[in-house]
C-alpha cells in the first residue's frame, strides 16, 4: 500500500485471532485507541490479503499514490516494510469498529520528525460501502490523540487531492486547517491537478470540545 491519502489495512481484533475481514463478537481487551465506534489495532500478515482486495479495487485506487494493479507479493514487501518501521519511523494501524471487530481501513503516521515535532498522517477507509458514515473521522481522532496525547507531538499534517470533497470534509470536521495549496503538482487521468495541504496543532486539538481517546475508554468502564 502507498501513502498519501492515506495508507490501507484490515484485520484481526486486540487479543483475538479472526482471518481478515471476518467480523467477530468484539474485542477480547479494551482497545487502547479508540473513537466512539472505531478502535485501532497492529496489522497482522493475515491482513494482506484484505489489502490487495482494496488497494485493486480502481474506486478506492484513485484517491492513493499507486497508479497500477498489485500482487499479494508486493504487499507482503510493503508489510515488511512497515513492521519494520514500526514506532521508529512511523505508526501504522488498521481500523476497526468495535461493534463486531470487522476492518475498515488503515491509519498511520509516517515521517516522523522528532526534533520538530511533526508528522504526516494518511487514512483510507476500503470499502465504498463504508464511506460517508463517519467512521474514518472517528478513526483520525482516535490518531490525532495518539500523536498528541502520546508521541508529543505539536503538528500533524496531510495532503488532499482537489476532487476528494468527500476526504477535504472529514479533516475540517476533525480540527485540520488549510495551509496551502500546491498547484498542478499530481498528475491524474491525463491531468494535472492541485494538491491541498491541511494540518493541526496540538492548541488546536487541546481546544477541541470532543472527548479523546482515553475519556471514551473511562466512560466505558464506568
Amino acid at each position: 500500500m502507498t501513502q498519501v491519502e492515506g495508507t490501507p489495512a484490515a484485520g484481526t481484533a486486540p487479543g483475538g485471532a479472526a482471518p481478515a475481514g471476518r467480523p467477530t463478537a468484539g474485542p477480547t481487551a479494551r482497545p487502547i485507541l479508540r473513537g466512539q465506534h472505531v478502535y485501532l489495532r497492529a496489522g497482522e500478515r493475515a491482513d494482506v490479503p484484505q489489502f490487495v482486495r482494496w488497494m485493486n479495487d480502481a474506486r478506492m485506487a484513485r484517491f492513493l499514490t499507486r497508479r497500477a494493479p498489485m500482487g499479494q507479493a508486493d504487499e507482503e514487501r510493503w508489510f515488511e516494510r512497515m513492521v519494520e518501521q514500526q514506532g521508529r519511523e512511523g505508526w501504522f494501524f488498521v481500523i476497526c469498529l468495535i461493534e463486531g471487530n470487522r476492518p475498515l481501513g488503515s491509519t498511520g503516521l509516517f515521517d516522523l520528525d522528532s526534533i520538530n515535532g511533526s508528522a504526516g498522517l494518511g487514512i483510507s477507509i476500503g470499502d465504498p460501502g463504508d464511506w460517508s458514515r463517519g467512521w474514518g473521522t472517528d478513526a483520525l481522532n482516535a490518531l490525532v490523540d495518539f500523536g498528541f496525547g502520546e508521541l508529543r507531538l505539536e503538528r500533524m499534517w496531510l495532503d488532499v487531492y482537489d476532487f476528494n470533497a468527500r476526504a477535504r470534509r472529514s479533516y475540517d470536521k476533525a480540527g485540520f486547517i488549510l495551509e496551502g495549496t500546491l498547484r498542478h503538482a499530481h498528475y491524474h487521468r491525463g491531468r494535472h491537478i492541485d494538491v491541498h495541504r491541511m494540518a493541526i496543532l496540538r492548541e488546536e486539538w487541546a481546544a477541541l470540545g470532543r472527548p479523546k481517546s482515553w475519556d471514551l475508554n473511562e466512560a466505558a468502564a464506568d
